[in-house]
């Protein structure tokens, strides 16, 4: 092979070779894709009625500095048609620095709908889920409210782990400066796959005077998507 052959091979060769670990390189450093928690989806039939939650936490996959966080929950008493402890909270969210972010949108009620802003804190990792919010009310007679979760779920074996929730919210009529609404609830169980399930008990306070109503029971929580 003539050198006038070999000398422009060679750098086609040199020349492909950088192409490829420039490739490999920037694929390497390429950022994760977003990994959005599935939304949990809870019932927990008991000797109260029934318990309802869905919990969902979810980014934009274009943008994931942007997401959405919301929190549908309603108790229903056995024997009653009447659905009147119901709440629903919708954030759109906006990340602040690790872990932490800004939340606008709205909280429903029995008692109507009002615009609200929060502070947001997650911390995740295969054991343990932490989730607090304070909020208040961008309204008139606005309320306050702390909100918080903790699971615990370490792993038991390759297919099971255990399953530990606490969760609690208080709520507070700035301009009565009075109670409103608070509950305190514990869940203990296992889980498997995207099915998880166990027993729990449901402690809820209404009105300044704090009427207590209790739902003790079975629950069944799904991982969707």
């Amino acid at each position: 092979m003539t050198d006038k052959i070999k000398n422009p091979l060679k750098l086609s060769l040199a020349a492909f070779a950088l192409c490829a670990g420039i490739t490999v390189s920037a694929q390497e450093t390429e950022a994760a894709p977003i990994q959005n928690p599935p939304v949990n989806v809870e019932v927990m039939p008991g000797s109260r009625g029934v318990s309802f939650q869905l919990t969902l936490d979810k980014k934009l996959k274009s943008a994931p500095k942007i997401g959405f966080f919301g929190v549908t929950d309603f108790n229903s008493d056995w024997g009653n048609d009447q659905l009147i402890d119901m709440m629903v909270i919708g954030k759109a969210t906006v990340d602040l620095f690790k872990g932490v972010k800004f939340g606008a949108g709205f909280q429903s009620t029995p008692g109507g709908i009002r615009p609200s802003a929060a502070l947001i804190y997650t911390y995740a990792n295969p054991d343990w889920l932490v989730i607090a919010m304070p909020r208040v009310d961008l309204s008139k007679n606005a309320n306050i409210e702390g909100f918080g979760i903790v699971e615990y779920k370490p792993e038991i074996n390759d297919q099971w782990r255990f399953y530990s929730r606490l969760q609690g919210t208080y709520v507070h009529a700035m301009s009565a400066d009075l109670h409103t609404r608070s509950y305190f609830r514990a869940r203990a169980g296992v889980t498997v796959k995207e099915f998880t399930f166990g027993v729990g008990a449901n402690m809820e306070y209404y009105g300044p005077l704090k009427h207590n109503e209790n739902n003790i029971g079975g629950f069944l929580q799904v991982a969707l998507f």
